[in-house]
């Protein structure tokens, strides 16, 4: 979701214009993991291709929303969620990070839309957008 609010590339523009709306119309709270993906993928040629300044310029936006901290609470329930769910840890990190701030939704089209995860449920924000091959 940062990602394509931070982009401004003519080829996901709908999915831009989404993010942003989104990132305006609800509370946001961010995870360490969420925080690392954007950096990754800001700086990776095939993405934003972002300098490492531009990126973490950018960062400095994200950061001043709420950040849920790291700490063996959470780390716990990411083995969990990902032994539970059969997900990745990476994403199991995001929904950990998603209930300890009490969140009760997370946007991504990376994991199902409307799966129920102990709690915290999966919203794709683009399901609407038409996919360009």
């Amino acid at each position: 979701m940062l990602l394509y609010a931070a982009s401004g590339r003519p080829a996901g523009i709908l999915k831009t214009d989404c993010a942003r709306r989104l990132i305006k119309a609800v509370s946001v709270c961010v995870s360490f993991q969420v925080l690392q993906e954007f950096y990754a993928n800001a700086v990776n040629p095939k993405k934003l291709n972002l300098t490492p300044s531009e990126a973490a310029e950018r960062l400095a936006t994200w950061i001043q929303f709420p950040v849920a901290t790291l700490g063996a609470d959470t780390f716990v329930t990411t083995l969990e969620l990902a032994h539970k769910f059969r997900i990745s840890r990476w994403d199991a990190a995001i929904l950990a990070a998603a209930a300890q701030m009490g969140c009760h939704t997370v946007y991504s089209e990376d994991l199902s839309h409307g799966q129920d995860y102990d709690g915290v449920t999966v919203e794709s924000p683009f399901r609407d957008i038409p996919q360009v091959c």
